[in-house]
Parts: C-alpha cells; sequence; structure tokens
C-alpha cells in the first residue's frame, strides 16, 4: 500500500492506494498553520489513521509547497512559511519509524499524471499547477526529476518571455514573493488573472466571478481572459524551447477554463522556435486530487 500526503497552506490530506492505483482510504484536516510541531503532528496522524482505516502498513511519500535543499537538508521556498528551515523529512522519518519521500506539490503532479493520468506512457511529461500560485514539474518516465539544487520545474519563478509593454509595467507594479519582479507566476496565477482584470477594470473580482462575466460576454473580462492566455502561451512555448515535453498538464483553478484548450496549443506556435508545435496541452486527469495520488507513487512500483 501507498499513503500519499497533500501538504497544504489550508488543508493537508492523505489518500491510500493499492498497487493497482485503487482509493482505499482518503480524509482531509485542517492546516495548522503558522505551527511546524502540529503540522508534523498532523501529518502523523493521518498516517496513522489511514493504517488504522485499512489495516495495512504502506509507504509515505509527502507534497509540500517547497522542497529539501539538497544542502542544508531542510525545506526552502515553501509558501507556507513556517515549513522553512525545517527538516521536514527527518522528523516525519522519526516519528515514524520509517524513510519517508518528499517532493514539491507539482512534481507529485507531474508523477500522479505520468503514472494514470493525462500523461500516462509518455516519457517526459511537463505539469502546470495554475491556481493561487503558479508551479510545475517534471516527470520522466513516471518518476519525479528534482535537479541538484531541488529547483526542477520552477517554472513560476522564472520571469514572462517576450513582454510588451503593459506586461513591462505589470512586471513595475506587481511584485513577487519571491523579491523579483516579471515572475510567470504573477501574470499565470488564479491570483495573476485576477489582479490583471483589477487593473484593467478598477474592480477586485475573484476568478470564478470574472470567468461568469465571460460567459455573459463582458468585454473587460474577455480581454483580461485573452491577455492571459496569450501569456500562458507564451511561458509554454518558452518550455517546449527548453525541454521539448512529450505533453503538458494542466492542474489548478485556472485549469478547468476548458477554452484554454483549444486557444493556447495555437497560440504557443508563434513563440516556439521553427513555429511548428504540436505538443497536446491537456487537462489533469486526476483534477486537484493529482497531488496527493502523485506523493503516493513517490515510492514507485518494485519490478
Amino acid at each position: 500500500m501507498r499513503i500519499g500526503i497533500d501538504l497544504g497552506g489550508t488543508k493537508i490530506e492523505v489518500i491510500a492506494l493499492s498497487d493497482q492505483g485503487q482509493e482505499l482510504f482518503r480524509h482531509r484536516v485542517n492546516t495548522p498553520r503558522d505551527d511546524y510541531a502540529a503540522t508534523v503532528q498532523a501529518i502523523v496522524d493521518l498516517v496513522l489513521l489511514a493504517e488504522e482505516k485499512t489495516g495495512e502498513k504502506g509507504t509515505v511519500g509527502i507534497g509540500i509547497p517547497g522542497t529539501i535543499s539538497p544542502y542544508t537538508q531542510r525545506v526552502k521556498n515553501a509558501n507556507s512559511t513556517w515549513l522553512n528551515g525545517q527538516p521536514l523529512d527527518k522528523d516525519l522519518a522519526e516519528a515514524l519509524n520509517r524513510d519517508v519521500r518528499i517532493a514539491n506539490d507539482a512534481n507529485c503532479l507531474a508523477v500522479s499524471e505520468a503514472v494514470d493520468g493525462a500523461g500516462a506512457g509518455k516519457p517526459l511529461v511537463f505539469a502546470v499547477i495554475i491556481g493561487t500560485g503558479s508551479g510545475a514539474g517534471v516527470a520522466i518516465g513516471g518518476e519525479s526529476r528534482i535537479g541538484g539544487n531541488g529547483n526542477a520545474g520552477e517554472w513560476g519563478h522564472n520571469p514572462l518571455p517576450w513582454m510588451d509593454e503593459d506586461e513591462l509595467r505589470h512586471r513595475e507594479e506587481v511584485p513577487c514573493y519571491c523579491g523579483l519582479q516579471g515572475c510567470i507566476e504573477t501574470f499565470v496565477s488564479g491570483t495573476g488573472f485576477a489582479i490583471d482584470y483589477q487593473r484593467l477594470s478598477g474592480k477586485t473580482l475573484k476568478g470564478a466571478e470574472i470567468i461568469k462575466l465571460i460567459e455573459q460576454q463582458d468585454p473587460v473580462a474577455e480581454l483580461a481572459m485573452s491577455r492571459y492566455e496569450m501569456r500562458l502561451a507564451k511561458s509554454l512555448a518558452q518550455v517546449v524551447n527548453l525541454l521539448d515535453p512529450d505533453v503538458i498538464v494542466l492542474g489548478g483553478g485556472m485549469s478547468n477554463n476548458d477554452r484554454l484548450y483549444q486557444t493556447v496549443p495555437t497560440l504557443m506556435k508563434q513563440w516556439v522556435f521553427g513555429r511548428e508545435c504540436e505538443t497536446p496541452v491537456l487537462k489533469a486527469v486526476h483534477g486537484d486530487s493529482s497531488g496527493v495520488r502523485g506523493a503516493a507513487w513517490l515510492w514507485p512500483l518494485k519490478g
């Protein structure tokens, strides 16, 4: 049995999977924000609960909104900031009396979709989260690529490519939490989409509210979406020029906009070197369950 944990800023979810990928148990609790010790205990309790309910012991994989530094062996780059600087894998291994595997949540999305999702059977899967924030992960042969610095797939913290004049102004006006300016995350996250609508209209609305306006043929909301599509296309074209993945999989709240799968692949071509690009851009099959499933699959089947 494989146990996966998705450690988010607002909730922690556990899933238990059989070797065939069948869901055996699932449960979620609120994240004890700003309390590291309580967060560790909540994860331990969820693992033990899954084992109690299934009657089996499992391997444990955890997806986090950050990564483990290969140099300090502590969490870095987590927007759940109370995790940063902590030896999370060691503390959990000690508490659970077994090895645990930890990966960035976007890498878990990539693994989940590579194993039995939209990228099943594809050698190289690039998976993108476009939700409150924006990140990405890489799966090669169904396994997470983390990299020597622990930064593989940190797509959201590269600058938006080929900026026009308005995007240059956006870069100056909307700084990224990472301390730099012009990061892809500030443009193509759901938060970035809402900020761009606010810059165009002067109104502060949530993403879902803006989508409803688009359905009502509101011209300003439509403009915000067309700009969003162009920016996402540019950002993904850059990935094709670097990695040329076999498939790009989208997850997170913005990925539920079905029009993206018609518009973005066509728009990408104008920025791909040679102007040829037939890379599939697909919605994550497992939706918001991909992260927790991918965490479970951090322990691959032994052949």
